[in-house]
């Protein structure tokens, strides 16, 4: 019966089982933190909803998952669940019971789950108010055992049984109002063999170069091919999201990872990555915080590190981008740097500031403690990095380039006048002109302007650097300092953008065995402890989110880069 994929297998606890495209998934985890005993089919449309509980109706079963192939086991009982496309779930059963149950009891005209029989075609839907989408079960082969709660109001199991004593296959369709009866005319069988050949043309796409020293690799792969999804409501092109768990968003700085891993061998999906937030650009130029299904948020924004990320992008592509698409990437850039230059300098200022410790993505580093309103190194650092990258294509484009030049020349010289200190960079509330000196690598961070350093700092900032590794990689706060805490967020947990970018720079400003060092570290604290959110600096536990994109990038940008030195003899 068993038709065995290829791929890794992995934990359905720590990454879950989805297809690319798909905008639900399988997974305990329903909600932050908060994890079942049974799996659930996970809708992100309108947000993380639990919608459909999936139960073995023997207990104790044992969930086997792969890139393509979920398989709940009980002793010669098998129940198992395969794609059929991007919005249908096909699942058979023998020798093995499976209720099919709404994850909530509860349906009041404003939340819940209603179940009712179609006369239209005999199948079984479920209609959900939080994910405002319907679920559709059709028997294929076999019978349902029982049904309880169809057309039921108010408190009510909701469910359908599929029986352990004879063989059964359904499919469950996620969609919006209506749709022809489900045909099923595509073998189960035909099905596993489709999804394999898809996944594996991904994974040779992507990570062409894996081998033995890169054992995390498919896996890497299959976590950003899961968490891609279709266009669909706020989303406008084919998107990574940071995670089909409840990190269920595109931020506008996650997405350059995503998209800087994905250039080499899904050009076109990469190039999406990188745009996506570009689509919400406000009228002031900035980009949003996130973007997901149904909601864009403006609140904080995120670090410019697109200047670095577009220059790491294009060098991968296998053809450059058109003269219409550099040209639309220039001017959104544009738009975007002029904000950081137009609406965060202070009148008299020559550096850009943040409003709060989010809109560097380090949310609650210890660089914010005392102000939250700053002129941090590592903004500057990013902004001349994007000012240089902006010069470069208005020369390509034949568009006057000194400006963006002389900007980033100020810039740097104020980085260097108001912020160094001799030793590292200290931050400055623009309003009091305070100084205050953290032990954050976030202060660490103009290391990634490489070479562009004057040599004397970059030493400076890489012996900085050398006092945050651990023997799993880069602490964001050293591991003796008075504020590190073990699962602190940017406090002192392993970051991978941290790592991506610090390493980078280093390798530019001729530190290259720092950097090997560091990614050495950080490639082994991935194949040991998955694609966390943020990793323990001390134990290498994963943290958090557990099935997080820009650090499954983050090991294909590394491992990537490793083997090419490798085998250029490097």
């Amino acid at each position: 019966m068993t038709v065995a994929p290829p791929g890794p297998e992995f934990a359905i606890q720590d990454i879950p089982f989805s297809y690319r495209g798909s905008w639900f998934n399988i997974s305990p985890v329903v909600a932050e933190k908060t994890y079942a005993d049974d799996l659930h089919l996970v809708s992100h449309q309108t947000g993380l909803h639990p919608v459909l509980r999936l139960a073995p109706t023997a207990p104790g079963t044992t969930v086997v998952a792969t890139p393509t192939l979920l398989t709940w086991r009980d002793g010669a009982g098998r129940i198992e669940a395969v794609y059929d496309g991007t919005d249908t779930l096909r699942i058979r059963g023998r020798g093995l019971g499976l209720r099919v149950a709404a994850a909530a009891r509860t349906l009041t005209p404003f939340s819940g789950t209603y179940l009712y029989l179609d006369p239209l075609d005999g199948s079984h839907v479920f209609t959900s108010y939080e994910t405002g989408r319907r679920y559709r079960v059709t028997v294929l082969s076999g019978a349902l055992a029982r049904t309880d709660g169809a057309e039921a109001l108010g408190t009510a199991d909701r469910s359908l049984d599929l029986p352990g004593d004879q063989p059964w296959e359904i499919a469950i369709e996620e969609y919006a109002t209506a749709r022809r009866p489900y045909a099923g005319s595509v073998a189960f069988e035909r099905l596993c063999r489709d999804r394999i050949a898809e996944f594996a043309a991904f994974v040779d796409a992507v990570a062409p170069w894996r081998g033995a020293e890169t054992p995390a690799a498919e896996l890497a792969a299959y976590v950003l091919w899961s968490a891609t999804v279709a266009p669909a409501g706020f989303v406008t092109r084919p998107a990574v999201l940071m995670s089909k768990h409840w990190m269920d968003k595109v931020w506008s700085w996650d997405h350059c990872f995503n998209a800087i891993a994905l250039a080499a061998g899904e050009p076109e999906l990469a190039w999406h990555q990188f745009h996506l937030p570009f689509d919400h650009q406000d009228e002031a130029g900035a980009l949003p915080d996130s973007v997901t299904h149904s909601e864009v948020l403006h609140n904080y924004v995120k670090p410019p590190i697109h200047g670095w990320a577009l220059r790491h992008l294009r060098r991968r592509l296998p053809q450059p981008p058109d003269r219409a698409a550099l040209t639309q990437t220039y001017d959104r850039l544009a738009r975007w740097t002029r904000f950081w230059l137009d609406a965060r300098r202070a009148p008299g200022q020559d550096l850009p500031h943040y409003q709060h410790g989010n809109d560097s993505g380090w949310d609650n580093a210890t660089t914010f403690d005392t102000d939250r309103v700053l002129q941090t190194a590592d903004l500057a650092a990013f902004l001349v990095s994007q000012l240089r990258c902006l010069a470069d294509l208005a020369t390509e484009l034949g568009e006057p380039a000194d400006p963006w030049s002389r900007e980033a020349d100020r810039i740097c010289a104020a980085l260097l006048r108001d912020l160094w200190d001799g030793e590292r960079f200290n931050a400055r509330n623009p309003g009091t002109g305070r100084r205050r000196a953290s032990r954050s690598l976030l202060d660490l961070m103009p290391i990634a302007l490489g070479a562009d350093l004057p040599a004397p700092v970059a030493d400076a900032l890489a012996r900085g650097v050398e006092t945050h590794l651990t023997t799993h990689g880069l602490a964001t706060e050293p591991t003796d300092s008075a504020h590190y805490v073990a699962d602190g967020y940017w406090r002192g947990p392993i970051w991978a953008p941290s790592t991506v970018l610090v390493e980078d720079g280093l390798r530019r400003a001729g530190q290259s065995r720092m950097a090997d060092d560091i990614s050495r570290r950080f490639l082994a604290l991935c194949e040991k402890s998955g694609f966390a959110e943020n990793f323990d600096a001390e134990t290498g536990a994963g943290l958090r989110d557990r099935a997080y994109t820009w650090t499954a990038s983050s090991y294909l940008i590394l491992a990537a880069a490793q083997e090419e030195r490798r085998a250029a003899g490097g």
